[in-house]
């Protein structure tokens, strides 16, 4: 059993910066691939970064490549998305969310195993 807790949400003008934690427990957490995935109201959830377990590889979607930033502390059991010059369009439930199979930082929803409640973020133009 594996429990994430995302923080870190909250409401930004557009331009500003957030930076999203997620919390994991009940497992080892060097051995997860973890992502954050977003979905604003009425849409499909989206895949927005992805990181390896070691930290080796990393993807981004290309709505936020140059922007935001994944990174991982696997002492701190935790993982985070540090999101700059934010967007209206980027207003959504962002969510937390890891894989033991070796996905290799897979970009796909139906690779990934647990999931975080998820943590509003609203950009206000």
């Amino acid at each position: 059993q594996v429990q994430l807790v995302e923080s870190g949400g909250g409401l930004v003008q557009a331009g500003g910066s957030l930076r999203l934690s997620c919390a994991a427990s009940g497992r080892t957490f060097s051995i997860f691939d973890m992502a954050w995935f977003r979905q604003a109201p009425g849409e499909e959830r989206e895949f927005v970064a992805s990181v390896s377990r070691s930290g080796g590889r990393i993807y981004y979607a290309d709505s936020v490549k140059g922007r935001f930033s994944i990174s991982r502390e696997n002492a701190k059991n935790s993982v985070y998305l540090q999101m700059n010059s934010l967007k209206p369009e980027d207003t959504a439930v962002y969510f937390c969310a890891a894989v033991t199979s070796g996905a290799y930082a897979s970009r796909a929803e139906y690779d990934y195993d647990y999931w975080g409640q998820g943590t509003q973020v609203t950009v206000s133009s």
